[in-house]
């Protein structure tokens, strides 16, 4: 796993993917620090990195989208599918690479905290919450950009495949009560009890939104920690890199 791991981090650095997401990120977070400074008069660094993990819809496609497909155009896939190397390791190797590079974006931060510390400001617990939940969102959203690596050997498909599926975990909260509305439409058809229509379109908005990490986080920002969304989010992790695994364990069988 480790030289799966050296290989993958360094070839960042090699291309423009690495150079390319790091000033991205520089420059939303940059923008929303000098944005509190100067025109709130005022640092509030919990919400530029809440503000931070709703541009992650844009950098993680980017960072993740080579990781397998690249291989895979390349023809040098076949070599995890017959050397007796684990495949696990090969995912949880690239997996972590991105993980480091996302790490290193995350100095920019730092920087931003040091900097509101000497000028005065306080880094509070809502800030080191959002700090918690920053990474704990990064690892779900590049175990999800792993996954749709894995599946074709375009990085464009890939990268529009991420991006479509972390648009749509982004948006549940409006998609949540848009569902909820539709659903009251089409009870008030069958039943005049508002009070069971209520019950029922609760009921709906409530299920989709408990597939919603965002809202589940909202609170750690004001200092507010549960365990729980955190078990989601990694549990989540979890299951996309397992499913990345099966996918390429089912090609290596295909190969023999």
């Amino acid at each position: 796993m480790t030289a799966i791991y050296k290989r993958e981090f360094f070839s960042y650095f090699r291309s423009p993917i690495g150079y390319v997401a790091l000033a991205l990120f520089t420059f939303l977070s940059s923008y929303w620090f000098s944005m509190y400074l100067f025109n709130r008069g005022a640092i509030n660094l919990a919400q530029e990195i809440k503000a931070i993990r709703n541009y992650l819809i844009l950098i993680v496609p980017i960072i993740t989208m080579a990781l397998f497909s690249e291989d895979k155009k390349r023809g040098t896939e076949v070599i995890y599918y017959t050397s007796p190397i684990s495949l696990f390791n090969v995912v949880c190797g690239k997996f972590l690479a991105a993980m480091t590079l996302f790490a290193i974006m995350f100095v920019n931060i730092i920087i931003h905290m040091i900097i509101t510390v000497n000028l005065g400001g306080i880094v509070n617990v809502g800030t080191w919450g959002s700090v918690i939940v920053y990474f704990f969102f990064a690892a779900l959203f590049i175990s999800i950009g792993t996954f749709a690596s894995a599946i074709t050997d375009s990085q464009l498909i890939s990268a529009i495949v991420c991006f479509v599926i972390l648009y749509v975990i982004n948006m549940l909260t409006s998609i949540a009560g848009m569902v909820a509305t539709g659903v009251q439409s089409l009870l008030s058809i069958f039943t005049d009890d508002p009070e069971k229509i209520r019950k029922v379109c609760d009921a709906v908005q409530n299920a989709i939104l408990w597939l919603d990490p965002f809202s589940k986080t909202n609170d750690f920002v004001y200092g507010k920690f549960s365990i729980a969304p955190l078990v989601f989010c990694f549990s989540g992790t979890v299951v996309f890199i397992y499913l990345t695994y099966r996918v390429l364990e089912k090609k290596r069988w295909s190969q023999a």
